[in-house]
């Protein structure tokens, strides 16, 4: 999506399950306007939260004019492909494009023996080898998906490239950063809330951040904090660039690590971290 947009409108990760919202990132073309829809990724949930995120992503898909498969191809077709494939069949007359990803880590031969596997999983509206790295395809690939969209006019105003408000595109920025190198335990149980943003009164350039960072035991919040505080030190860092490069202005950000204790599986608190019903 990303790659697409031109522009960093949703955060990525190795871990499963990142995404954690329903994102929009919005394609201008002089023909046409693509709005992407990442969603959560469907899968069996173990907590309240996978449950919520599961129904965010089947809620979606119930809305969208086309459905995008991610198969990368370097990695050999497994249970949980399967188990999407299946899930997707089920779309009924929604159209599904089949996009083998990251062709730049497969041999040509690796990309066309995935291509061949990922055809027999289903019967895909289309299947789109690409690159968001090289940018190999792209351009076939939004064609393709631009074939399947019905004619109307645009939904957002030209230069718009998400609909996402700042705070949140911020909290993401920082739970990216706060995901780099963490154990495995981890990532699930990390949720960020900016709790006040805005421009530093007398001054223009700098914009003041104040968020916190939520584990859910306190073991966790020694991880996240690290030796004498340099891994949330380098956390701030690393985001706290990337949060400029979003605003355009100068950042000061103060970060905070709290413990919501098991707020995955509690309601009350998923509200409150901006998961609601």
């Amino acid at each position: 999506m990303n790659a697409l947009v031109g522009s960093k409108v949703a955060i990525t990760s190795s871990r499963p399950q990142t995404t954690r919202r329903v994102i929009r990132g919005i394609v201008h073309r002089p023909d046409a306007q693509l709005i992407i829809v990442d969603t959560p990724g469907l899968h069996k949930p173990r907590t309240l939260l996978g449950e919520r995120l599961d129904s965010m992503a089947r809620s979606a898909l119930s809305a969208v004019d086309v459905a995008g498969f991610c198969v990368p191809a370097a990695e050999p077709v497994g249970p949980g492909d399967r188990f999407l494939a299946h899930e997707l069949a089920a779309l009924g007359k929604t159209p599904v494009v089949a996009i083998v990803t990251k062709t730049d880590q497969a041999s040509r031969e690796r990309v066309a023996s995935q291509l061949m596997a990922v055809d027999r999983l289903g019967d895909w509206a289309d299947i789109v080898p690409v690159s968001a790295v090289t940018g190999d395809q792209l351009d076939v690939l939004a064609d393709v998906l631009v074939s399947h969209l019905p004619e109307g006019g645009a939904l957002y105003p030209e230069g718009e490239l998400t609909d996402e408000p700042e705070q949140e595109l911020v909290a993401e920025l920082i739970r990216e950063a706060a995901l780099e190198g963490v154990r495995d335990e981890l990532p699930h149980s990390i949720a960020v809330v900016v709790e006040e943003m805005g421009r530093r009164p007398g001054h223009d350039g700098l914009t003041d951040v104040h968020a916190v960072m939520y584990v859910e035991r306190p073991s966790q919040k020694g991880i996240v904090i690290g030796t004498n505080g340099a891994r949330l030190k380098d956390v701030g860092s690393r985001a706290r660039r990337q949060i400029e490069a979003l605003l355009g202005s100068q950042v000061y950000l103060d970060l905070r690590v709290k413990i919501a204790k098991d707020w995955q599986r509690d309601p009350k608190q998923l509200r409150r971290l901006g998961f609601h019903d």
